[in-house]
């Protein structure tokens, strides 16, 4: 619960700042998303140094908790769906 309170108190701090700055922002800057870039592969450290300390290959913690956690189901390719809705404008 600590953490959440952190994070939330964290993102008032910047978001007092962005105001006090007149920054309005419609999406978060590059800085922001390397940060939580670098959050998510952080979160991955533990769990590969578990792997290496129990003498296992690297690749089962690639694969069991690093690629599910932080790629996620990719996109596949293939025909778009029927009713999908066009970019052009």
């Amino acid at each position: 619960m600590k953490v959440y309170l952190f994070s939330l108190g964290v993102g008032l701090l910047v978001g007092i700042l962005y105001s006090l700055l007149n920054v309005r922002s419609p999406a978060p800057p590059v800085v922001a998303l390397i940060g939580l870039f670098g959050m998510l592969a952080g979160e991955q450290i533990i769990p590969l140094a578990k792997t290496l300390v129990n003498k296992e290959p690297a690749s089962v913690s690639w694969l069991n908790q690093i690629k599910p956690h932080m790629f996620g189901d990719l996109p596949k390719g293939g025909r778009p769906l029927k009713n999908a809705p066009n970019d052009k404008g």
